[in-house]
């Protein structure tokens, strides 16, 4: 007659985890671990987006150089391909800062869309009244759209004025000749200038939450954000808007 002895803790343990069939838990990185949560990817989404306005505005501030002339403008295009030469080869840190800046729109891209799924999953039926209008505003409702705007305007704007492609009078190394040659085209000033239309509400609220996305959101300081989004949002589209109408006005030739 068999007789039954108790079973001890770590046997019932090892039981249950061969009846789940779920083993010991790979360790993961932290931080792919904490990319994974909803914070995470807005920290991302932060951080990348701060990275993004950072060179939107130095972007913005480097083209006024086509106010003072071609030689100027030509100038500074090639002082950013000598930078920290001969640290970096020609064209080195350029290049690095292009990959920076790149990794920075797809971790701000890929964030983005995770947390609509996110979102989805959480409340797969949609609101039935109005109250998510009243609770977003235009800029926030149209984030998407304007994102998928912008994206589709960098890739136009780097075969334009970058590699020369979609410019037919493209000379390399010439960014001034080649800005003012694109922008005579009056259908890719127009683009040009509602592409930084949507920009510019993009980085409005873009501006307005990354500061609540990374924990610096005080009720007395929101008057000041607010500030800040606006300001940098309309100093950015007035500064890239005006190119084109430059150049279709005659001022830069």
């Amino acid at each position: 007659m068999a007789i039954d002895r108790p079973v001890t803790a770590p046997e019932r343990g090892d039981a249950q985890e061969r009846e789940s069939g779920v083993g010991r838990a790979r360790k993961v990185p932290f931080a792919i671990d904490f990319y994974r949560s909803a914070v995470g990817k807005k920290y991302v989404m932060a951080v990348s987006g701060i990275i993004l306005m950072g060179y939107v505005f130095a972007h913005m501030v480097g083209n006024l150089k086509l106010y003072l002339g071609a030689e100027q403008m030509n100038h500074y295009a090639e002082f950013l391909r000598t930078l920290l030469e001969p640290i970096f080869p020609y064209s080195g840190a350029l290049w690095l800062m292009r990959l920076v800046l790149l990794a920075a729109v797809i971790l701000h891209i890929h964030a983005s869309y995770s947390l609509t799924m996110m979102n989805r999953r959480a409340r797969p039926v949609r609101y039935q009244s109005k109250r998510d209008y009243i609770a977003a505003d235009f800029a926030a409702r149209t984030m998407r759209w304007t994102g998928v705007i912008v994206l589709l305007f960098i890739v136009f704007h780097l075969l334009d004025l970058t590699f020369g492609p979609a410019n037919p009078d493209f000379q390399a190394g010439k960014p001034y000749e080649n800005t003012v040659a694109s922008f005579q085209r009056v259908w890719v000033s127009l683009f040009y200038i509602l592409a930084n239309l949507a920009l510019g509400v993009h980085l409005y609220h873009g501006a307005w939450s990354l500061f609540q996305s990374m924990g610096w959101n005080r009720r007395r300081f929101n008057a000041w954000r607010r500030y800040f989004a606006v300001g940098f949002a309309a100093i950015i589209v007035a500064g890239n808007v005006s190119f084109p109408i430059a150049v279709l006005a005659g001022v830069i030739s």
